[in-house]
């Protein structure tokens, strides 16, 4: 873990208790070692952050580009793990690292659904996810985010003050007899599967 995602982390950290009233369940349920993929509903610029302190782990994530070349802060973004993609078109050397990134043992962050949701209700998964699973078969641990849309929906100048949660939920393991078919037909039934999953995911009843 470098001295950036370090202070990252502890930041991030400190302002989720503050202003969001941060939970997490499951936490255990992230392997400590080797390749795995992280798979959450996607609601808010809050949820790349707020994933990454779920376990102890250094984990990957993909960004857009343009973020990059933010003043500043878009020098610190590569410091952190973040693997630049181009969502204006299929970016398929971003998803060639998050590949090469989980055969290495390391932990990605991949969003089912590609982009963030501008309804706060779960959109369809595209084939993206489904393509690293097939290559990697690493195991898939399903995450699924409460209350960051209401924080912090698309076209708010700034998130607010709001409880979110994020339960974790059992990891899926992926074997060669689940990669029937080939290509983005392929693709898009693991996504799916995945997807299924994360929507099945309640918030834990309270005792």
């Amino acid at each position: 873990m470098t001295g950036w995602y370090r202070f990252g982390y502890k930041l991030t950290w400190l302002l989720a208790r503050l202003f969001f009233s941060i939970r997490i369940t499951g936490s255990a349920r992230i392997p400590p070692a080797g390749g795995c993929i992280l798979a959450m509903n996607h609601e808010s610029y809050l949820d790349p952050p707020l994933a990454g302190i779920c376990c102890r782990r250094p984990i990957y994530y993909l960004a857009r580009k343009t973020l990059l070349k933010w003043p500043f802060i878009g020098k610190i973004f590569p410091k952190v793990n973040v693997i630049p993609v181009d969502q204006e078109r299929a970016d398929m050397s971003a998803l060639k690292t998050v590949i090469k990134v989980v055969k290495a043992g390391e932990c990605a962050l991949v969003f089912p659904e590609g982009g963030r949701t501008e309804t706060g209700t779960m959109q369809p998964a595209q084939p993206g996810l489904g393509l690293v699973i097939a290559k990697t078969l690493a195991p898939v641990i399903p995450m699924r985010i409460f209350g960051a849309y209401k924080a912090f929906p698309i076209g708010a100048k700034r998130p607010r003050p709001s409880p979110i949660q994020i339960v974790i939920g059992e990891p899926m393991i992926f074997t060669e007899a689940d990669l029937t078919g080939s290509g983005r037909e392929l693709y898009q039934r693991l996504s799916e599967r995945v997807m299924e999953r994360i929507a099945s995911i309640e918030l834990p009843k309270e005792s």
